[in-house]
């Protein structure tokens, strides 16, 4: 066919733009052009790896045509993926099931360490005028875009060691599940390949297409990503003022609340209705400081009409803290208590705070995902139903927690460990 193509260029004289040829035969030959690209993005995969992983070339081949409808050019399409196997590394972590569960003191112990506070520290000064401006523009605080650049890739220290386009595609082919998701992402990101924002031997990411110095999806990319110094692009990759930029606006638009703190890490009275530690009551600070609750520091709210939420993240024989709606904010980025609590903490520390106060009873390890099935299982059987023993908490295993505690005399906190479990199986 591309044959057949340039021999039709030779009989028009070897016009360098077919737009300079009549509208004819210039129809005839843009027809040309796009059969040619169909057929050269469709079978440019009829041979390009096919030992290693035919299945995976078929996928390529048959998703050309989701590619195409959503404006992705035969050029981009065999530029990407011509000669591309899937990624090994990113099916491995894939199908991995890992049964090891972090502390919360030892992810916060690595999330902000003393080298990270000070990388962060000496960043604060050294893009000072960025930062300010980023503040002022999206009325996000600086500390924050800082904690979360440092949270996400260490500074831009590490960003991943995978071609996102190819980590995309491999999960868009073998994912298990959520298959119209990755495909979703795999255009969008072809999409932004294409757009000239990045190129696509520099699209570095994480094994599951988070990109860049801050970690954004292609979805959220396209969504929330900033060109902070106007040259037309928005590069999270290489300019650290557009990946800080595209944080700080992905913030605002989740309702960050500008020049208010994510929480307070607070101390409760003795006798303390545990009750009220559900993780969903909503109360003002005032509100909170009648029920005797006060922060560790000795000092007041500085706005007792703020909302929060009381949260003990490893029980009571943990810190317990009150979050704000900023804390909230910062879970749109990683839905997890333990990153967003290291998030605060990081900015907190760069602007010169010090040490979480409360100590870790560090005997009240998480349990595994075997372990908490198991742990419903044992309170179903105890007359304490949790519903189905699905190895997730959520608040019915909670509420379940909760009265196996009282029944026991036990503080009623709702937080499963190694001990409750222990104490489930034998009694004491």
């Amino acid at each position: 066919m591309r044959d057949i193509f340039r021999q039709t260029i030779r009989v028009i004289g070897g016009i360098p733009s077919v737009f300079s040829i009549k509208p004819v035969l210039r129809n005839s030959v843009r027809a040309l052009v796009i059969a040619v690209g169909s057929l050269s993005a469709s079978s440019a995969f009829a041979t390009s790896g096919g030992a290693s992983d035919p299945g995976f070339t078929r996928f390529i081949k048959d998703f050309w045509p989701t590619a195409r409808s959503a404006g992705i050019t035969a050029q981009t399409y065999n530029a990407v993926f011509t000669g591309m196997q899937p990624d090994n590394d990113t099916i491995r972590l894939m199908s991995k099931q890992s049964e090891f569960v972090k502390p919360i003191w030892e992810y916060l112990d690595s999330a902000v360490s003393d080298t990270r506070v000070e990388k962060g520290r000496e960043l604060l000064i050294e893009y000072d005028g960025v930062l300010r401006q980023i503040e002022a523009r999206y009325g996000v605080d600086r500390e924050a875009v800082l904690a979360i650049w440092g949270m996400e890739t260490n500074y831009g220290g590490f960003m991943g060691r995978h071609n996102v386009i190819q980590a995309l595609a491999t999960l868009a082919y073998a994912a298990p599940r959520r298959t119209d998701f990755w495909r979703k992402e795999l255009v969008t990101a072809l999409a932004i390949v294409q757009a000239g924002h990045v190129k696509f031997s520099e699209m570095e990411g994480s094994w599951a297409g988070a990109m860049g110095h801050t970690q954004f999806m292609p979805s959220s990319w396209k969504a929330y990503s900033a060109d902070y110094n106007g040259d037309g692009k928005r590069d999270i990759w290489t300019s650290i003022p557009d990946a800080l930029a595209s944080t700080a606006y992905y913030l605002k638009r989740h309702g960050w609340q500008t020049g208010k703190t994510w929480g307070y890490e607070v101390q409760l009275p003795n006798g303390f209705d545990y009750n009220l530690a559900d993780g969903e009551k909503t109360l003002t600070l005032g509100e909170w400081q009648r029920y005797g609750i006060r922060r560790v520091n000795g000092r007041g709210f500085p706005r007792p009409s703020d909302n929060g939420i009381l949260v003990l993240p490893a029980g009571a024989s943990g810190p317990a803290f009150l979050m704000l709606r900023n804390f909230y904010v910062i879970k749109r980025y990683n839905n997890a208590t333990a990153y967003a609590l290291a998030v605060g903490h990081l900015a907190d520390r760069i602007l010169g705070g010090g040490q979480l106060a409360g100590n870790w009873s560090k005997e009240h390890l998480p349990l595994t995902r075997s372990e908490t099935t198991e742990l419903q299982a044992l309170l179903n059987q105890k007359g304490f139903s949790v519903g189905a023993a699905d190895g997730k908490v959520g608040p019915a295993t909670r509420r379940g927690i909760r009265a196996y505690q009282r029944s026991k005399g036990m503080v009623p906190d709702g937080h499963p460990s190694v001990v409750l479990l222990a104490h489930l199986k034998t009694g004491r």
